[in-house]
């Protein structure tokens, strides 16, 4: 199984910029890069901040951005999000009875759970009773499962982003719920941090995503200010076999020279100089 994951479009009205960067261009040359390397991918899978202010027009932009797409697109939002705007432009992921966005699905015997982490007015990750027991109820009935949010569950020992990382007062249930089981979790994936961070977590593999927009830069001193920069953006090709797991980080609007080279030992000998 192939799965791109995409993360923190932030989009934009059309016409604005975030960051000083143009979101829907950069978002464009992502999904133009799936279309043309990655069109054997089960699922795209984007995980929040699909906007950068919830307006209603940005995300009507994301759904033209979303046509003509070589497999299904699943969408989760982000702490940059707005739950009704969103729901007005994506109508059919409504229906869930808590008023969350959380849903699932299985393909080649993994459940693929998408989980809502965001919470109104806050850029803090919240996972509450109810969602808890949502989640519960989709491990209980699967075997193998691996899942996506948009904010990191775990602090990542950088101080001021993990101040809007999950809340301890959710995160610690959250911890209890997925150390029961941990057995049928194959990888937690998610967004938020804009850097591509790996480790895990209650004896689960994690992984995150680069921002197709502006990227974050690791700081582990800062206490309260977040850093970034308009570094070069990537999304990630997740490869799923019974054996593992295989992560590719997808650089996508590098314009610069590429050099191929073989793989036999005589294509990397110094070159002699001609006598």
């Amino acid at each position: 199984m192939k799965l791109v994951h995409i993360s923190d479009t932030h989009l934009t009205v059309p016409g604005e910029r975030m960051g000083g960067l143009n979101p829907h261009l950069r978002l464009a040359k992502a999904l133009d890069e799936v279309r043309t390397q990655h069109s054997d991918a089960s699922r795209i899978i984007i995980t929040g901040d699909l906007t950068h202010w919830g307006e209603p027009k940005a995300y009507l932009s994301l759904v033209d951005n979303l046509k003509n797409l070589p497999c299904p697109v699943r969408l989760l939002v982000g702490n940059h999000d707005d739950r009704a705007a969103f729901l007005a432009a994506f109508p059919d992921y409504s229906g869930n009875p808590a008023g969350f966005i959380n849903y699932a699905e299985t393909i080649e015997d993994t459940r693929l759970i998408y989980l809502d982490t965001t919470q109104p007015r806050t850029h803090a990750g919240h996972f509450c009773a109810a969602r808890r027991d949502w989640l519960r109820e989709e491990l209980n009935k699967c075997t193998r499962a691996r899942l996506f949010m948009h904010h990191n569950p775990m602090p990542l020992g950088l101080p001021a982003e993990d101040k809007i990382a999950l809340v301890p007062e959710d995160r610690i249930p959250l911890a209890e719920l997925l150390n029961t089981f941990r057995e049928r979790i194959d990888y937690i994936h998610f967004g938020h941090v804009h850097a591509p961070i790996h480790g895990t977590w209650c004896g689960i593999q994690f992984a995150s995503v680069r921002s197709t927009g502006n990227q974050s830069i690791p700081d582990l001193i800062e206490q309260e200010s977040l850093q970034g920069a308009p570094m070069a953006p990537s999304f990630s090709v997740i490869l799923v076999t019974e054996e593992g797991t295989t992560i590719h980080e997808i650089p996508f609007t590098w314009e610069g020279p590429v050099f191929s080279t073989g793989t036999a030992w005589e294509d990397w000998a110094k070159p002699t100089a001609a006598e």
